[in-house]
């Protein structure tokens, strides 16, 4: 059962677990302040780089929420995203 237990503790998703795994990753999405990038309302990356690194860190939360996403996600449902590119 342990490796059930991945990321922030959230189970992984399986075909039986959707309204509990969504439940838990919302939350542990929000903490990671990542949220508005998988559900949508953080969608345009900056235009170019500045002094501040903000497309730079645009790219990182991207990054950060692909993994969780494939990271709490069972085998068989992984292969549906695989290859996506951004966590939308």
């Amino acid at each position: 059962m342990a490796e059930l237990q991945l990321v922030g503790g959230v189970k992984k998703l399986n075909n039986n677990n959707y309204n509990s795994w969504s439940t838990s990753l919302m939350s542990y999405l929000q903490g990671q302040d990542l949220w508005e990038i998988v559900n949508g309302s953080d969608t345009t990356s900056p235009l170019r780089e500045d002094a501040n690194g903000i497309l730079k860190k645009w790219k990182v939360r991207v990054g950060k929420a692909l993994f969780i996403l494939k990271t709490t996600v069972e085998d068989e449902v992984l292969e549906h995203i695989r290859d996506s590119l951004t966590p939308k």
